[in-house]
């Protein structure tokens, strides 16, 4: 096990708050009185405002403040129109019919005082009195440039103790917020932080407890407790000593951990964003799971992302293997020729299954031509 987690690079602190003998999950301070924004959030958002949109109305009604960034990376759609719309209250607002509509439901107290920048504005103007930013990229800057552009913005306002990477696809409990601003605040040396993860569309089942496992010698991940149901037993100190990284899908960095390990690395235009990060942070900071904090999960519905046997997209399957390589090239040269076998051997499995798009796609990987 030693030789392993020298393998991985995973930093030598976990920790997970509240701590278990502290009682149930739903065990926080009391929200504090303080009214500035300690917390900000960042959305990216590519051709998705039905979905941004539902997450917003559950992510606004924390019970504490938070700034929320909203970037749209050139969707090109009216995502951005859509979006302001709707917080100026001139379009009505219709939670889908699902167990988790309560979450969204009332519609919130329009209008939501917004502020919307191009990609120059958002990195040269601090935020101001508005609850929403929604930012212009200019372009499809991927997910570690959309949420970069985010965090810059961000970090103009020192009142910003952490930053929240969310995917757009998600809804929230109310409390999730205050539980990750707590849990910043519990652990000093905190530098990266997940939450619990449900499946939207199956609530009472784990997708990720916080954070990933990662086995280096095939470039595969899964996500620690995965796939089981909630009310399961599980150990949460266990839980943060086997991550690897967060799952980027709920992120959340603190300040000091941007300021000291940088940016996410645009390398990757899609995927292992977020394992890098963990590598770069080279043990200085400390891995945490705020275990109070939910977060329900649509699970790859902008890329087709999906972990069903032959369900992803082409588009899905060219990034996965691209970003992998990639990864292996930066931290693990001596695997790279192994991780490239198996992309061969993967590429190969793509034609004999007839899915042409998939093939030719990740042929463009591994040759590292464009999509």
């Amino acid at each position: 096990m030693d030789q392993e987690r020298d393998l991985i690079a995973i930093p030598d602190q976990f920790f997970v708050w509240p701590p278990f003998e502290d009682g149930d999950d739903s065990v926080f301070e009391p929200a504090p009185p303080d009214p500035t924004p300690r917390l900000g959030v960042v959305l990216v958002n590519y051709k998705g405002s039905a979905d941004t949109l539902e997450c917003l109305e559950s992510l606004l009604r924390s019970d504490i403040p938070i700034r929320v960034v909203v970037v749209d990376n050139d969707s090109g759609d009216g995502s951005v129109e859509r979006i302001v719309d709707w917080a100026a209250g001139t379009v009505a607002w219709e939670a889908p019919d699902s167990r988790l509509s309560h979450l969204s439901t009332p519609p919130l107290e329009k209008p939501v005082p917004t502020r919307v920048l191009d990609a120059d504005e958002a990195v040269a103007e601090a935020p101001g009195e508005e609850r929403l930013a929604v930012v212009r990229a200019g372009d499809n800057l991927g997910f570690a440039g959309g949420n970069n552009l985010g965090i810059r913005h961000l970090l103009l306002d020192p009142a910003i103790e952490a930053f929240w990477l969310l995917n757009n696809d998600t809804v929230v409990e109310p409390t999730a917020a205050r539980a990750l601003l707590t849990t910043v605040r519990a652990e000093p040396q905190a530098g990266m932080i997940g939450t619990v993860i449900r499946f939207y569309n199956a609530p009472d089942t784990v997708q990720a407890l916080g954070g990933m496992t990662f086995n280096p010698l095939t470039g595969s991940s899964a996500g620690i407790h995965g796939n089981r149901p909630y009310k399961t037993p599980w150990d949460g100190r266990a839980a943060a000593r086997q991550a690897a990284c967060v799952l980027g899908a709920s992120l959340t960095a603190t300040r000091r951990f941007v300021e000291t390990v940088g940016l996410m690395s645009e390398a990757y235009f899609l995927y292992f964003e977020e394992m890098d990060w963990a590598l770069r942070n080279q043990g200085r900071f400390a891995i945490g799971l705020a275990r109070g904090s939910i977060v329900y999960h649509k699970h790859g519905g902008s890329i087709g992302s999906s972990s069903k046997k032959g369900a992803r997209s082409a588009q899905s399957e060219y990034w996965l293997l691209r970003s992998r390589l990639i990864f292996y090239r930066r931290h693990y040269p001596v695997l790279l020729p192994l991780i490239w076998v198996q992309g061969v051997a993967q590429t190969g499995r793509r034609l004999l299954r007839r899915q042409p798009a998939s093939f030719k796609a990740m042929t463009r990987a591994l040759m590292f031509r464009k999509p």
